[in-house]
């Protein structure tokens, strides 16, 4: 104690040029520039309890602290308030740290890193609020109670009945210096209250001036006179919330305080505190509260909205949960809402929006699928990781399929690598990626009966079925070498329905459209390739399922339709046709024969 006593006058009584700076500024009416940032650089904290888990809300409270001292080259502070150890949550705290590592959200200062505020952990701090609190009695701003809970109960109900607003009578204010300080040597139990006369307005970074600019004194009615004289510190030794909370951050030298609305009734109490130590308050900014579509607030105790479901249940990258988390309550003037942790540092403001924020958890998947994409495009450890959990869900879903004819000397890896950055457009979680793509890992697929897009007449449809098969088996002629997308898209692109010709009698041929003639060969492709199953396109379809692969379903395709292809012999087609066959054969690309 008598060592934390000549630490705390060193502080008083000497602090360096940075501190020094840091510590004018948190009370200075900073200049704002355009974007609503302070000129300086910001000195920003979250201070969880391990009374509980990050959830949403509490994560986007982080990030924004996170973002606003990143964006102005200030620091990052974490600190643990931990006061409250009846609910503390064996493990919680581990979990803090690994939830904001796996955010991105890396801290400058506190547990497991250091830093020259410490220690970070309140319930490391409780000599430090005794001497402040003990102070601000010495000084006159607060008062040792020492009423019993019997006593403060009778009074709560007397006035409860009486249909008045609850309060203290300040009964212990009256005793005298003397009589106080001995009763409390003697160890009389006690709390500590502070002698509040008024409450005063504040100016908050987003709702500006606000505040009640209550006068406590003048509370009076017809039993008697109370006042709201918060408690600092408790009969058992711990500060309250409000005074460790003040003394931390003033301590650790926090300019800014970014925090939820729930918390703007206790500001003009916190700014009455700072004011009884005569120290700066930092800056106070009021994010709004998180709703449902129905306007009610999202509970921190919905698992839900706990990081746990996001990153573990439902597979969301942290890349999304932190897009999706900054986007609550911010706005920005680019032209798209998707953004990577090292952009958000980049455009932060404190453009932050007032009124409650309507979490529509439609853009949360929005956000997964256009991540997805991202990663897909530009690879790394992210891409690798999406692989990796494909793979794992494939490798239990489909069990003893022997994909070893489709791989082809591929690994399982390398195939699933090729599929997603094709198809990572529509990439929400690894189950349902593989769920949606899973002909591409089965040797068998189940194909409905083939039904053409273009007449709901099976026995007489607008494109022949033979005309199909041909196309299908001129489409698989292309070499190995050459078995890629821009191959098979260009050759498709070319090939046209010229050739392709139905008739409603045996004699009455009728030329196709290009497009309707290529509408119904996608149509058939993909159900001879995937079963109808929605996909990536035929071009990818082909080039991922491999040369062999292709041929062997659209073979398999070919049997299960023959008996559509009318029985009176193959169609010649006209000799206008044949002969514009012949000298266009552009649509076989590499293997057209050279004139």
């Amino acid at each position: 104690m008598r060592n934390l006593r000549v630490e705390l006058l060193a502080r008083r009584s000497w602090t360096c040029v940075q501190c020094r700076t840091l510590s004018s500024s948190a009370g200075a009416n900073v200049r704002k520039s355009k974007n609503n940032l302070p000129d300086g650089p910001a000195r920003t904290r979250f201070a969880p309890s391990p009374t509980g888990y990050l959830h949403l809300g509490s994560l986007r409270t982080a990030l924004f602290n996170y973002l606003l001292a990143k964006r102005t080259g200030g620091q990052f502070l974490l600190r643990i308030e931990d006061t409250d150890q009846k609910r503390t949550i064996p493990g919680a705290e581990q979990r803090l740290y690994d939830d904001l590592r796996w955010a991105g959200l890396h801290w400058d200062e506190g547990p497991l890193v250091g830093g020259s505020f410490g220690p970070y952990r309140q319930s490391e701090r409780t000599a430090l609020y005794k001497i402040h609190a003990n102070d601000l009695v010495s000084r006159g701003h607060a008062y040792r109670c020492f009423c019993s809970s019997d006593r403060l109960d009778a009074l709560a109900r007397h006035r409860s009945q009486a249909g008045l607003p609850s309060g203290y009578d300040r009964k212990c204010f009256d005793v005298s210096k003397a009589e106080s300080e001995e009763r409390g040597a003697k160890g009389e139990a006690h709390v500590v209250r502070l002698r509040v006369d008024s409450y005063p307005m504040f100016k908050d970074l987003v709702y500006g001036k606000t505040g009640q600019n209550k006068t406590n004194s003048s509370k009076l009615d017809l039993i008697d006179r109370v006042y709201d004289d918060p408690i600092l510190m408790k009969s058992d030794g711990f500060p309250t919330y409000h005074l460790a909370n003040v003394v931390d951050d003033h301590c650790m030298k926090i300019t800014h305080v970014i925090r939820g609305t729930e918390w703007m009734p206790s500001t003009p109490m916190h700014v009455a505190l700072y004011q009884a130590f005569g120290w700066s308050p930092p800056h106070f900014g009021h994010v709004p509260l998180l709703v449902d579509k129905s306007g009610q607030k999202l509970s921190k105790r919905n698992a839900d909205i706990d990081l746990s479901s996001f990153k573990d249940q439902q597979g969301i990258f942290a890349t999304t949960l932190v897009n999706f988390a900054a986007l609550l309550g911010w706005s920005h003037a680019q032209k798209s809402d998707v953004f990577d942790l090292d952009e958000l540092e980049q455009l932060f403001n404190l453009k932050i929006t007032r009124g409650n924020t309507v979490v529509a958890f439609e853009k949360l998947w929005f956000l997964q699928k256009a991540h997805a994409q991202r990663f897909a495009a530009k690879g790394g450890p992210q891409f690798d990781e999406m692989v990796d959990q494909v793979c794992q869900v494939v490798q239990h879903d489909h069990f003893g399929e022997k994909l070893d004819s489709i791989l082809r000397g591929r690994t399982l890896t390398e195939y699933i690598a090729s599929l997603l950055r094709v198809d990572a457009k529509t990439y929400t979680t690894a189950e349902d990626f593989a769920k949606r793509n899973s002909t591409f890992f089965k040797t068998q697929i189940e194909r409905p009966p083939y039904t053409p897009t273009t007449t709901s007449d099976t026995n007489n449809p607008t494109v022949s079925v033979q005309s199909l098969h041909t196309a299908a088996a001129a489409l698989t002629l292309v070499p190995p070498a050459h078995w890629n997308i821009e191959t098979h898209r260009a050759n498709i692109a070319m090939y046209n329905g010229s050739s392709a010709t139905t008739s409603t009698t045996e004699d009455a041929d009728i030329t196709l459209s290009d497009k309707t003639f290529k509408k119904e060969l996608y149509h058939y492709l993909r159900w001879a390739l995937s079963a109808s199953a929605p996909g990536p396109g035929i071009p990818e379809t082909m080039t991922i399922l491999g040369r062999n692969e292709t041929i062997r379903r659209i073979q398999d395709a070919k049997a299960l339709t023959q008996a559509l292809v009318p029985q009176v012999g193959r169609r010649v087609p006209r000799s206008s046709g044949e002969n514009k066959l012949q000298e266009d054969q552009s649509w076989m690309g590499t293997l057209a024969p050279r004139k």
